[in-house]
């Protein structure tokens, strides 16, 4: 999660914004910001709820990697490959921690 909100800072910011010196797309990191203290601190139920939270941006990225090209693709393939590893950690804990 951590590493997904540190790539849509940078992606946005100033690797391959969609305009030049930065857009407001930089604010989609922000909603990630909503379960990761609750993911931080092991919370069960953030972790099942954040497990379905995350396919937006795992859509995000297909779309982006289907449509843009060069460096921008890229780190759409990132941000398909952390969202992913992310959806199946947080699957896994939810089972594991299970009652």
């Amino acid at each position: 999660m951590i590493a997904l909100i540190a790539l849509c800072l940078a992606w946005e910011g100033w690797l391959a914004p969609l305009r030049p010196g930065g857009s407001l797309l930089i604010l989609k990191a922000a909603p990630l910001l909503l379960p990761l203290f609750g993911i931080l601190r092991g919370k069960r139920y953030t972790y099942q709820w954040s497990s379905m939270f995350i396919l937006l941006w795992f859509t995000e990225g297909i779309v982006r990697a289907w449509s843009d090209g060069g460096l921008a693709a890229r780190l759409a393939v990132a941000e398909i490959a952390l969202s992913l590893v992310f959806f199946f950690s947080a699957i896994f804990y939810a089972r594991l921690s299970r009652r």
